[in-house]
């Protein structure tokens, strides 16, 4: 097998899972074949065991491979028959001609199944991070605009609607994010969407070429990498520390990057705030060298000590900066719905590409939540809920220290929905999270989340979306599972 490419965007898990199945699948590596140990070939490969143990594991659930208890891992007896049915390409105008064989699809769903991003959970559960409190969201008081509104409905308001969004929703929009997130932007500007996700996805379509670089944060959000890479971007990671991403490390790595991609009021997923320094340092970058910076401001609004920071957006004076955002950790998630600010220059493109995505957002949720945020509603229940957040993270926060006297450690953070439980670098904090999710405990791991090999072991616990009674109960299950894997280890 061909070593590994450390600077292809694609993951080293999925490389070596590639590599596997595909010398399977050519015959390289016929049934019944033993494969080598995983710590032989992490040795071979230079990687680390857990990227060889996901890879196998991922092989074996496929039907690739089968474990055989003091014996090895084997290449299995009898392969899916759909699976041997394109060992080889034939020639001809279709590879798709026998009834059962599964067509042949892009390198971008490829990409979205190395990233193996999974649906948040049916109902709340601890410690799903970035759930909002939906037991303590005022339906009523949203059942009343609703019911206000469909007395209201036209029938014009039942055809297609504007691609940009409901000029309502966008002016109220405007309003509280020039007065409470310092973001400047004419309410024009701002595009609705389905979600944070949509508007990485618009912006990656609009804004990149393949095989243009990408600053991405070491570790970083699984959505954009996913919109970035599926979009053909070679994604450079960039380390994040206690300032935020080194933007030196950036230019150094990567001068001539097309774009980067920050959380920069509260990373994403270990919490830093990008210092004012490296803000005025990403913004004169940008603008020497042409490049975008996508601003993920995902739940900004949560800050426990002082006021919420001021947006990166505010700052541009080159028009560089997209401003992402999202009802669905302010408000509740079925929303569906999200905005994009846009440099002035841009929005004609970017009003096109979206008009051919899906339309428009739709129309009668707009008019709710336009009448919501304009009566005063939506910034009330933000203030309600950083008081509640608060209390809810004071209570986690003991709790651990209870369940933890000696360790891991745990510590109250200033700002978002969720915090870092660290472990020991040589914790397989992947294996965790997988034996919390079999007793509907929702703690992803940190190591899913680096690109390359993970720097920092953890789990992350949000504290958002259950009551109390269920964060302690989810902390009793977490105490008993990591003293489970420590009596094995």
């Amino acid at each position: 097998m061909l070593a590994p490419q450390r600077e292809s965007s694609v993951p080293l898990q999925r490389q070596l899972y590639d590599a596997i199945r595909r010398a399977i699948l050519e015959g390289g590596l016929p049934p019944g074949t033993r494969l080598p140990s995983s710590r032989g070939l992490a040795a071979e490969w230079g990687l680390g065991r857990n990227t060889v143990v996901n890879a196998f594991e991922q092989l074996a659930a496929e039907g690739y491979l089968e474990s055989r208890i003091g014996s090895g891992t084997y290449v299995s007896d009898s392969l899916p028959e759909e699976f041997l049915q394109v060992q080889k390409d034939e020639p001809g105008p279709s590879k798709v001609e026998s009834k059962g064989q599964l067509p042949v699809l892009s390198r971008r769903v490829e990409w979205y199944a190395s990233l193996q991003m999974t649906p948040d959970p049916e109902s709340p559960i601890p410690f799903s991070p970035g759930l909002p409190a939906l037991d303590a969201f005022p339906v009523e008081q949203w059942r009343r605009i609703a019911a206000r509104q469909m007395r209201r409905i036209t029938r014009s308001a039942l055809s297609y609607g504007d691609p940009r969004g409901l000029d309502a929703l966008r002016r109220s929009l405007s309003s509280y994010l020039n007065t409470a997130r310092g973001v400047r932007c004419d309410w024009r500007q701002i595009l609705i969407l389905s979600s944070s996700q949509q508007a990485l996805d618009l912006c990656a379509r609009v804004l990149l070429e393949p095989g243009e670089k990408v600053w991405m944060e070491e570790p970083g959000y699984l959505g954009a990498r996913g919109a970035l890479g599926a979009a053909g971007a070679r994604l450079v990671p960039i380390p994040v520390d206690d300032e935020g991403i080194n933007v030196e490390e950036g230019i150094g790595r990567a001068p001539e990057a097309r774009m980067v991609y920050v959380t920069p009021s509260h990373h994403f997923p270990l919490g830093s705030m990008l210092s004012l320094g490296r803000r005025l340092a990403l913004l004169e970058w940008a603008s020497r060298s042409g490049a975008w910076i996508l601003e993920d401001d995902y739940d900004s609004e949560f800050r426990y000590a002082g006021q919420p920071l001021a947006s990166l957006q505010g700052l541009d004076e080159s028009g560089r900066v997209f401003y992402v955002g999202t009802f669905s950790k302010v408000l509740f998630p079925s929303l569906r719905l999200g905005y994009l600010v846009v440099p002035e220059a841009l929005l004609d493109a970017f009003t096109s590409a979206r008009a051919l995505m899906d339309g428009h957002p739709p129309g009668f949720t707009q008019r709710i939540l336009a009448d919501f945020i304009g009566e005063g509603h939506f910034s009330a229940h933000i203030r309600r809920m950083r008081g509640l957040y608060r209390r809810r993270m004071k209570v986690l926060v003991e709790a651990l220290r209870e369940a933890f006297p000696e360790g891991p450690t745990v510590a109250p953070v200033d700002s978002g929905m969720h915090l870092v439980l660290d472990l020991e670098k040589e914790a397989d904090d992947r294996a965790l999270s997988r034996t919390l999710g079999d007793s509907r405990i929702d703690a992803p791991s940190l190591s899913r989340y680096y690109l390359a090999d993970p720097q920092r072991k953890g789990l992350m616990l949000g504290f958002c979306g259950v009551p109390s009674h269920e964060l302690k109960r989810g902390t009793s299950v977490l105490k008993r599972v990591l003293e489970e894997q420590a009596f094995q280890d």
